[in-house]
Parts: C-alpha cells; structure tokens; sequence
C-alpha cells in the first residue's frame, strides 16, 4: 500500500519532500492524485502537475472540466472537499492547511467574482489585504504600477469598472507576500481594450517572478502568456506539456478546447 492509499484509507503517514519536477528542476508547487467532491459530485479526479519556481501554468479545457475547482482545491477552500491526494507547495504540505494557513503561507486566490468588499474605497480594500502580517508589496508601489487605480483610490471600489476591479483583485493579492498566485478567469466579461490592459499587467507580474496558475477560457490569451499547459477534461489531465506544444497542435486544441 502506497502513502496515497494510507491517507485515503484515513491513516496517519509521514510527509515525504516533493519530487523532481520535469526536466529535473525542483517542483515548487506539486499536486499529487488530487480528488476533491462536491458533496456526492466527484469533481477533481486523481489530479498531477508540477510547477516550477517563477513559472506560469495555464490550466485550460472548456467549460465544465473542473479548472476553478481544482484551483479552489489548492487554495484549500471548503468546496470542492479535498478527499485524497497531496499538495505541496515550497516544501510545506497544502493538503493539511485549512483556507487561512494556506494564505497565510502564500496562496493568493484571486476568484471569478473578484470579491471587492462594497462600501470600502480602493485604498481601503488594499489597506484591509495588509492588516496581517505577512505584507508584500506597499500601497504605494502597487499605486506606481497600477495607475488608474491610484486616480481612484478614494472611490468606492464597486463601483469602478469591471477591468478597474480585476485590477484592483490582482493589487490586493500582490498586497500580501505570495509565493503562488492563483488566478480564476482574469479576462472575463472585460472589453478587449481592457484585457489587453490586464495582460499587459500580467506580463508585469511574470517578469517579477511570481509563480502563476491561471484558469481562463480565452486559452489562447493564456497560453501566449504561460510557460507550460495543463489541459483537463472531465476532471482529469489530458495533457502536460509546454504552452508552444498547445499553440503548435491544433487537432489537441480542437478536442480538448474547441479552438
């Protein structure tokens, strides 16, 4: 019996180091056989990629195939319920932190619905990011690199547009010390004038290093901007490769994507 089936089996098994990822670099965040529910609904079924530091992973497949639940499940949130599997992430065991020691350890999730808190200003929702210990960057540096959110730090920040409030979702995460940033259809609902803008602004966020998972139906956006591909289906790696590999093979892109 492997350590994956003593934990599945609700035994007790030491942590083990994570493994090597491809091509022999060290993988500083590892999903091992993930599976997580949906109550009855098996959702993530028996997940595995690696990436590596200072990476982006575009996690891609079409509607349904359990992208957002599988970056919920690694930002450690309550639904999908995590049943089997580990995740590492630096070296630290994920799969045993509850939502709050996950980001507290780095895991910054930046969700669909982007979470703004109504009645608070711009600067008033980047100061509440900052209210615990550890802060990553300063108000100030994040006002220098996200300049209409500066002209409007003293707005309420629902009531911004759609592209200003995915701006300001991205600067709340980079508000704390993250180590991996998680990001859940950064592009959606945004007129293309302003995805170019938020890709401009992740373009930024890739050249400071931040290792990135990024789930976005606009796959050929993503894919432009990552490093390597996970493709799912129905809950399941189909493919694990590098992004160019997707870009290059348009029958892979046909089944899997419709593109």
């Amino acid at each position: 019996m492997t350590l994956l089936d003593d934990q599945f089996a609700g035994k007790t098994a030491p942590s083990v180091p994570p493994r090597k990822a491809q091509g022999g670099a060290p993988a500083f965040f590892s999903a091992w056989e993930m599976q997580a529910y949906y109550g009855e609904s098996y959702i993530v079924q028996g997940v595995n990629f690696d990436v590596r530091e200072g990476e982006i992973l575009a996690l891609l497949g079409r509607n349904g195939a359990g992208k957002t639940s599988t970056l919920r499940t690694i930002a450690r949130m309550d639904d999908p319920m995590l049943t089997h599997g580990e995740i590492w992430l630096d070296h630290k065991p994920l799969h045993e932190m509850k939502s709050y020691q996950a980001a507290q350890l780095g895991v910054g999730l930046v969700p669909e619905d982007r979470r703004i808190i109504p009645g608070l200003t711009v600067q008033e929702n980047l100061e509440l990011s900052q209210i615990a210990e550890p802060k990553g960057w300063s108000i100030e540096r994040i006002y220098e690199h996200f300049p209409r959110l500066a002209e409007r730090r003293a707005q309420e920040a629902v009531t911004m547009s759609g592209g200003e409030q995915q701006m300001l979702a991205v600067a709340r995460i980079l508000a704390r010390d993250i180590k991996l940033l998680l990001l859940d259809e950064p592009y959606e609902g945004l007129a293309p004038v302003i995805v170019q803008e938020i890709e401009r602004i992740l373009e930024g966020v890739k050249e400071l290093g931040i290792t990135t998972i990024i789930v976005e139906q606009n796959a050929i956006a993503a894919l432009h901007l990552a490093d390597r591909a996970v493709i799912l289906d129905m809950g399941e790696v189909v493919f694990d490769g590098t992004a160019q590999d997707v870009l290059d093979n348009a029958e892979l892109r046909q089944e899997y994507l419709a593109i």
